[in-house]
């Protein structure tokens, strides 16, 4: 693991489909480049059952996660947050904001849920691509100096 990683924040309404998923699939493929992490804008108090399930598919247990939002996470500061939201976000958690249009699976039936799931897989696994990308980077210290920053 690289002791750069970066901070990612993911965001949806109730914290119970969306950004769930999009953690677990972060800390899954990621791990090496990222420190992932949930919220919701307003926070449902529970996993959806059908996101545990689909996750369960994928091989990822998310029994033991559980639905919060921007209070509890005091504060912590991001490098990257990713809204999945539609909403506008209070300022002050990240540097850098992305919007993910994600269709909210929370009344979709299971077949959706899955699909929502699937789509969310890419978008993580993309953006994990990339910042694998940007930390492979030779980056300089100061203006010509030519030494490379380790």
């Amino acid at each position: 693991m690289t002791a750069d990683r970066k901070r990612v924040l993911f965001v949806c309404i109730g914290n119970a489909c969306r950004s769930q998923m999009a953690e677990a699939f972060a800390r899954h493929y990621g791990n090496d480049v990222l420190i992932a992490g949930s919220a919701g804008v307003a926070p449902a108090g529970f996993v959806a059952p059908d996101t545990v399930r689909a996750m369960k598919e994928k091989n990822i247990d998310l029994r033991d996660h559980f639905s919060k939002g921007f209070r509890q996470l005091g504060r912590a500061r991001f490098d990257l947050i990713v809204n999945m939201s539609g909403e506008d976000l209070p300022e002050g958690f990240g540097e850098e904001i992305v919007e993910w249009d994600v269709l909210d699976p929370v009344s979709l039936d299971f077949k959706e849920h899955c699909e929502v799931r699937d789509t969310i897989e890419r978008m993580v696994i993309n953006l994990v691509d990339e910042m694998r990308a940007e930390s492979l980077k030779p980056r300089f210290r100061g203006q010509g100096s030519g030494r490379l920053e380790l």
